[in-house]
Order: structure tokens, then sequence, then C-alpha cells
């Protein structure tokens, strides 16, 4: 692998929320099955429904902020 994960990570950061969300959502999609079921179900349920919805996220700054 030529580039760390953090570099990765930090150009992942750098995307625009939604592209953001479609790569999220491709990098579960290659996550095996078996790896899949050690994955809390309503957890997997969530991510789901607020990447088919159409809903919006808060980025983490501001969530970070209202603490």
């Amino acid at each position: 692998m030529q580039q760390s994960f953090e570099s990765i990570y930090e150009a992942a950061m750098e995307l625009p929320e939604g592209l953001r969300l479609d790569l999220a959502a491709r990098l579960l999609d290659t996550i095996s099955s078996e790896m899949k079921s050690e994955i809390d179900p309503e957890y997997l349920a969530e991510l789901d429904r607020r990447f088919s919805d159409g809903s919006t996220t808060i980025p983490w700054e501001v969530i970070r902020d209202r603490t």
C-alpha cells in the first residue's frame, strides 16, 4: 500500500459530505458477511435508514462543539 491509512483518511475528509457518505456505503459493501455478522444489526439498520432516505447528516465538528 503506497499511501498510509492516515493520508487516505485525510483525503476522504476533504470530499464533500455526500461523497463521503457514498464512500462509507461503498466501503461497508466490501465487508464480508462474516464480518458484518459481528456488527450490531441495529447499527446496520440505522446506517441503511440514514443512507437511503436522503436525510442530511450533521458534521462531527458541529456535534463536537455542542458538548
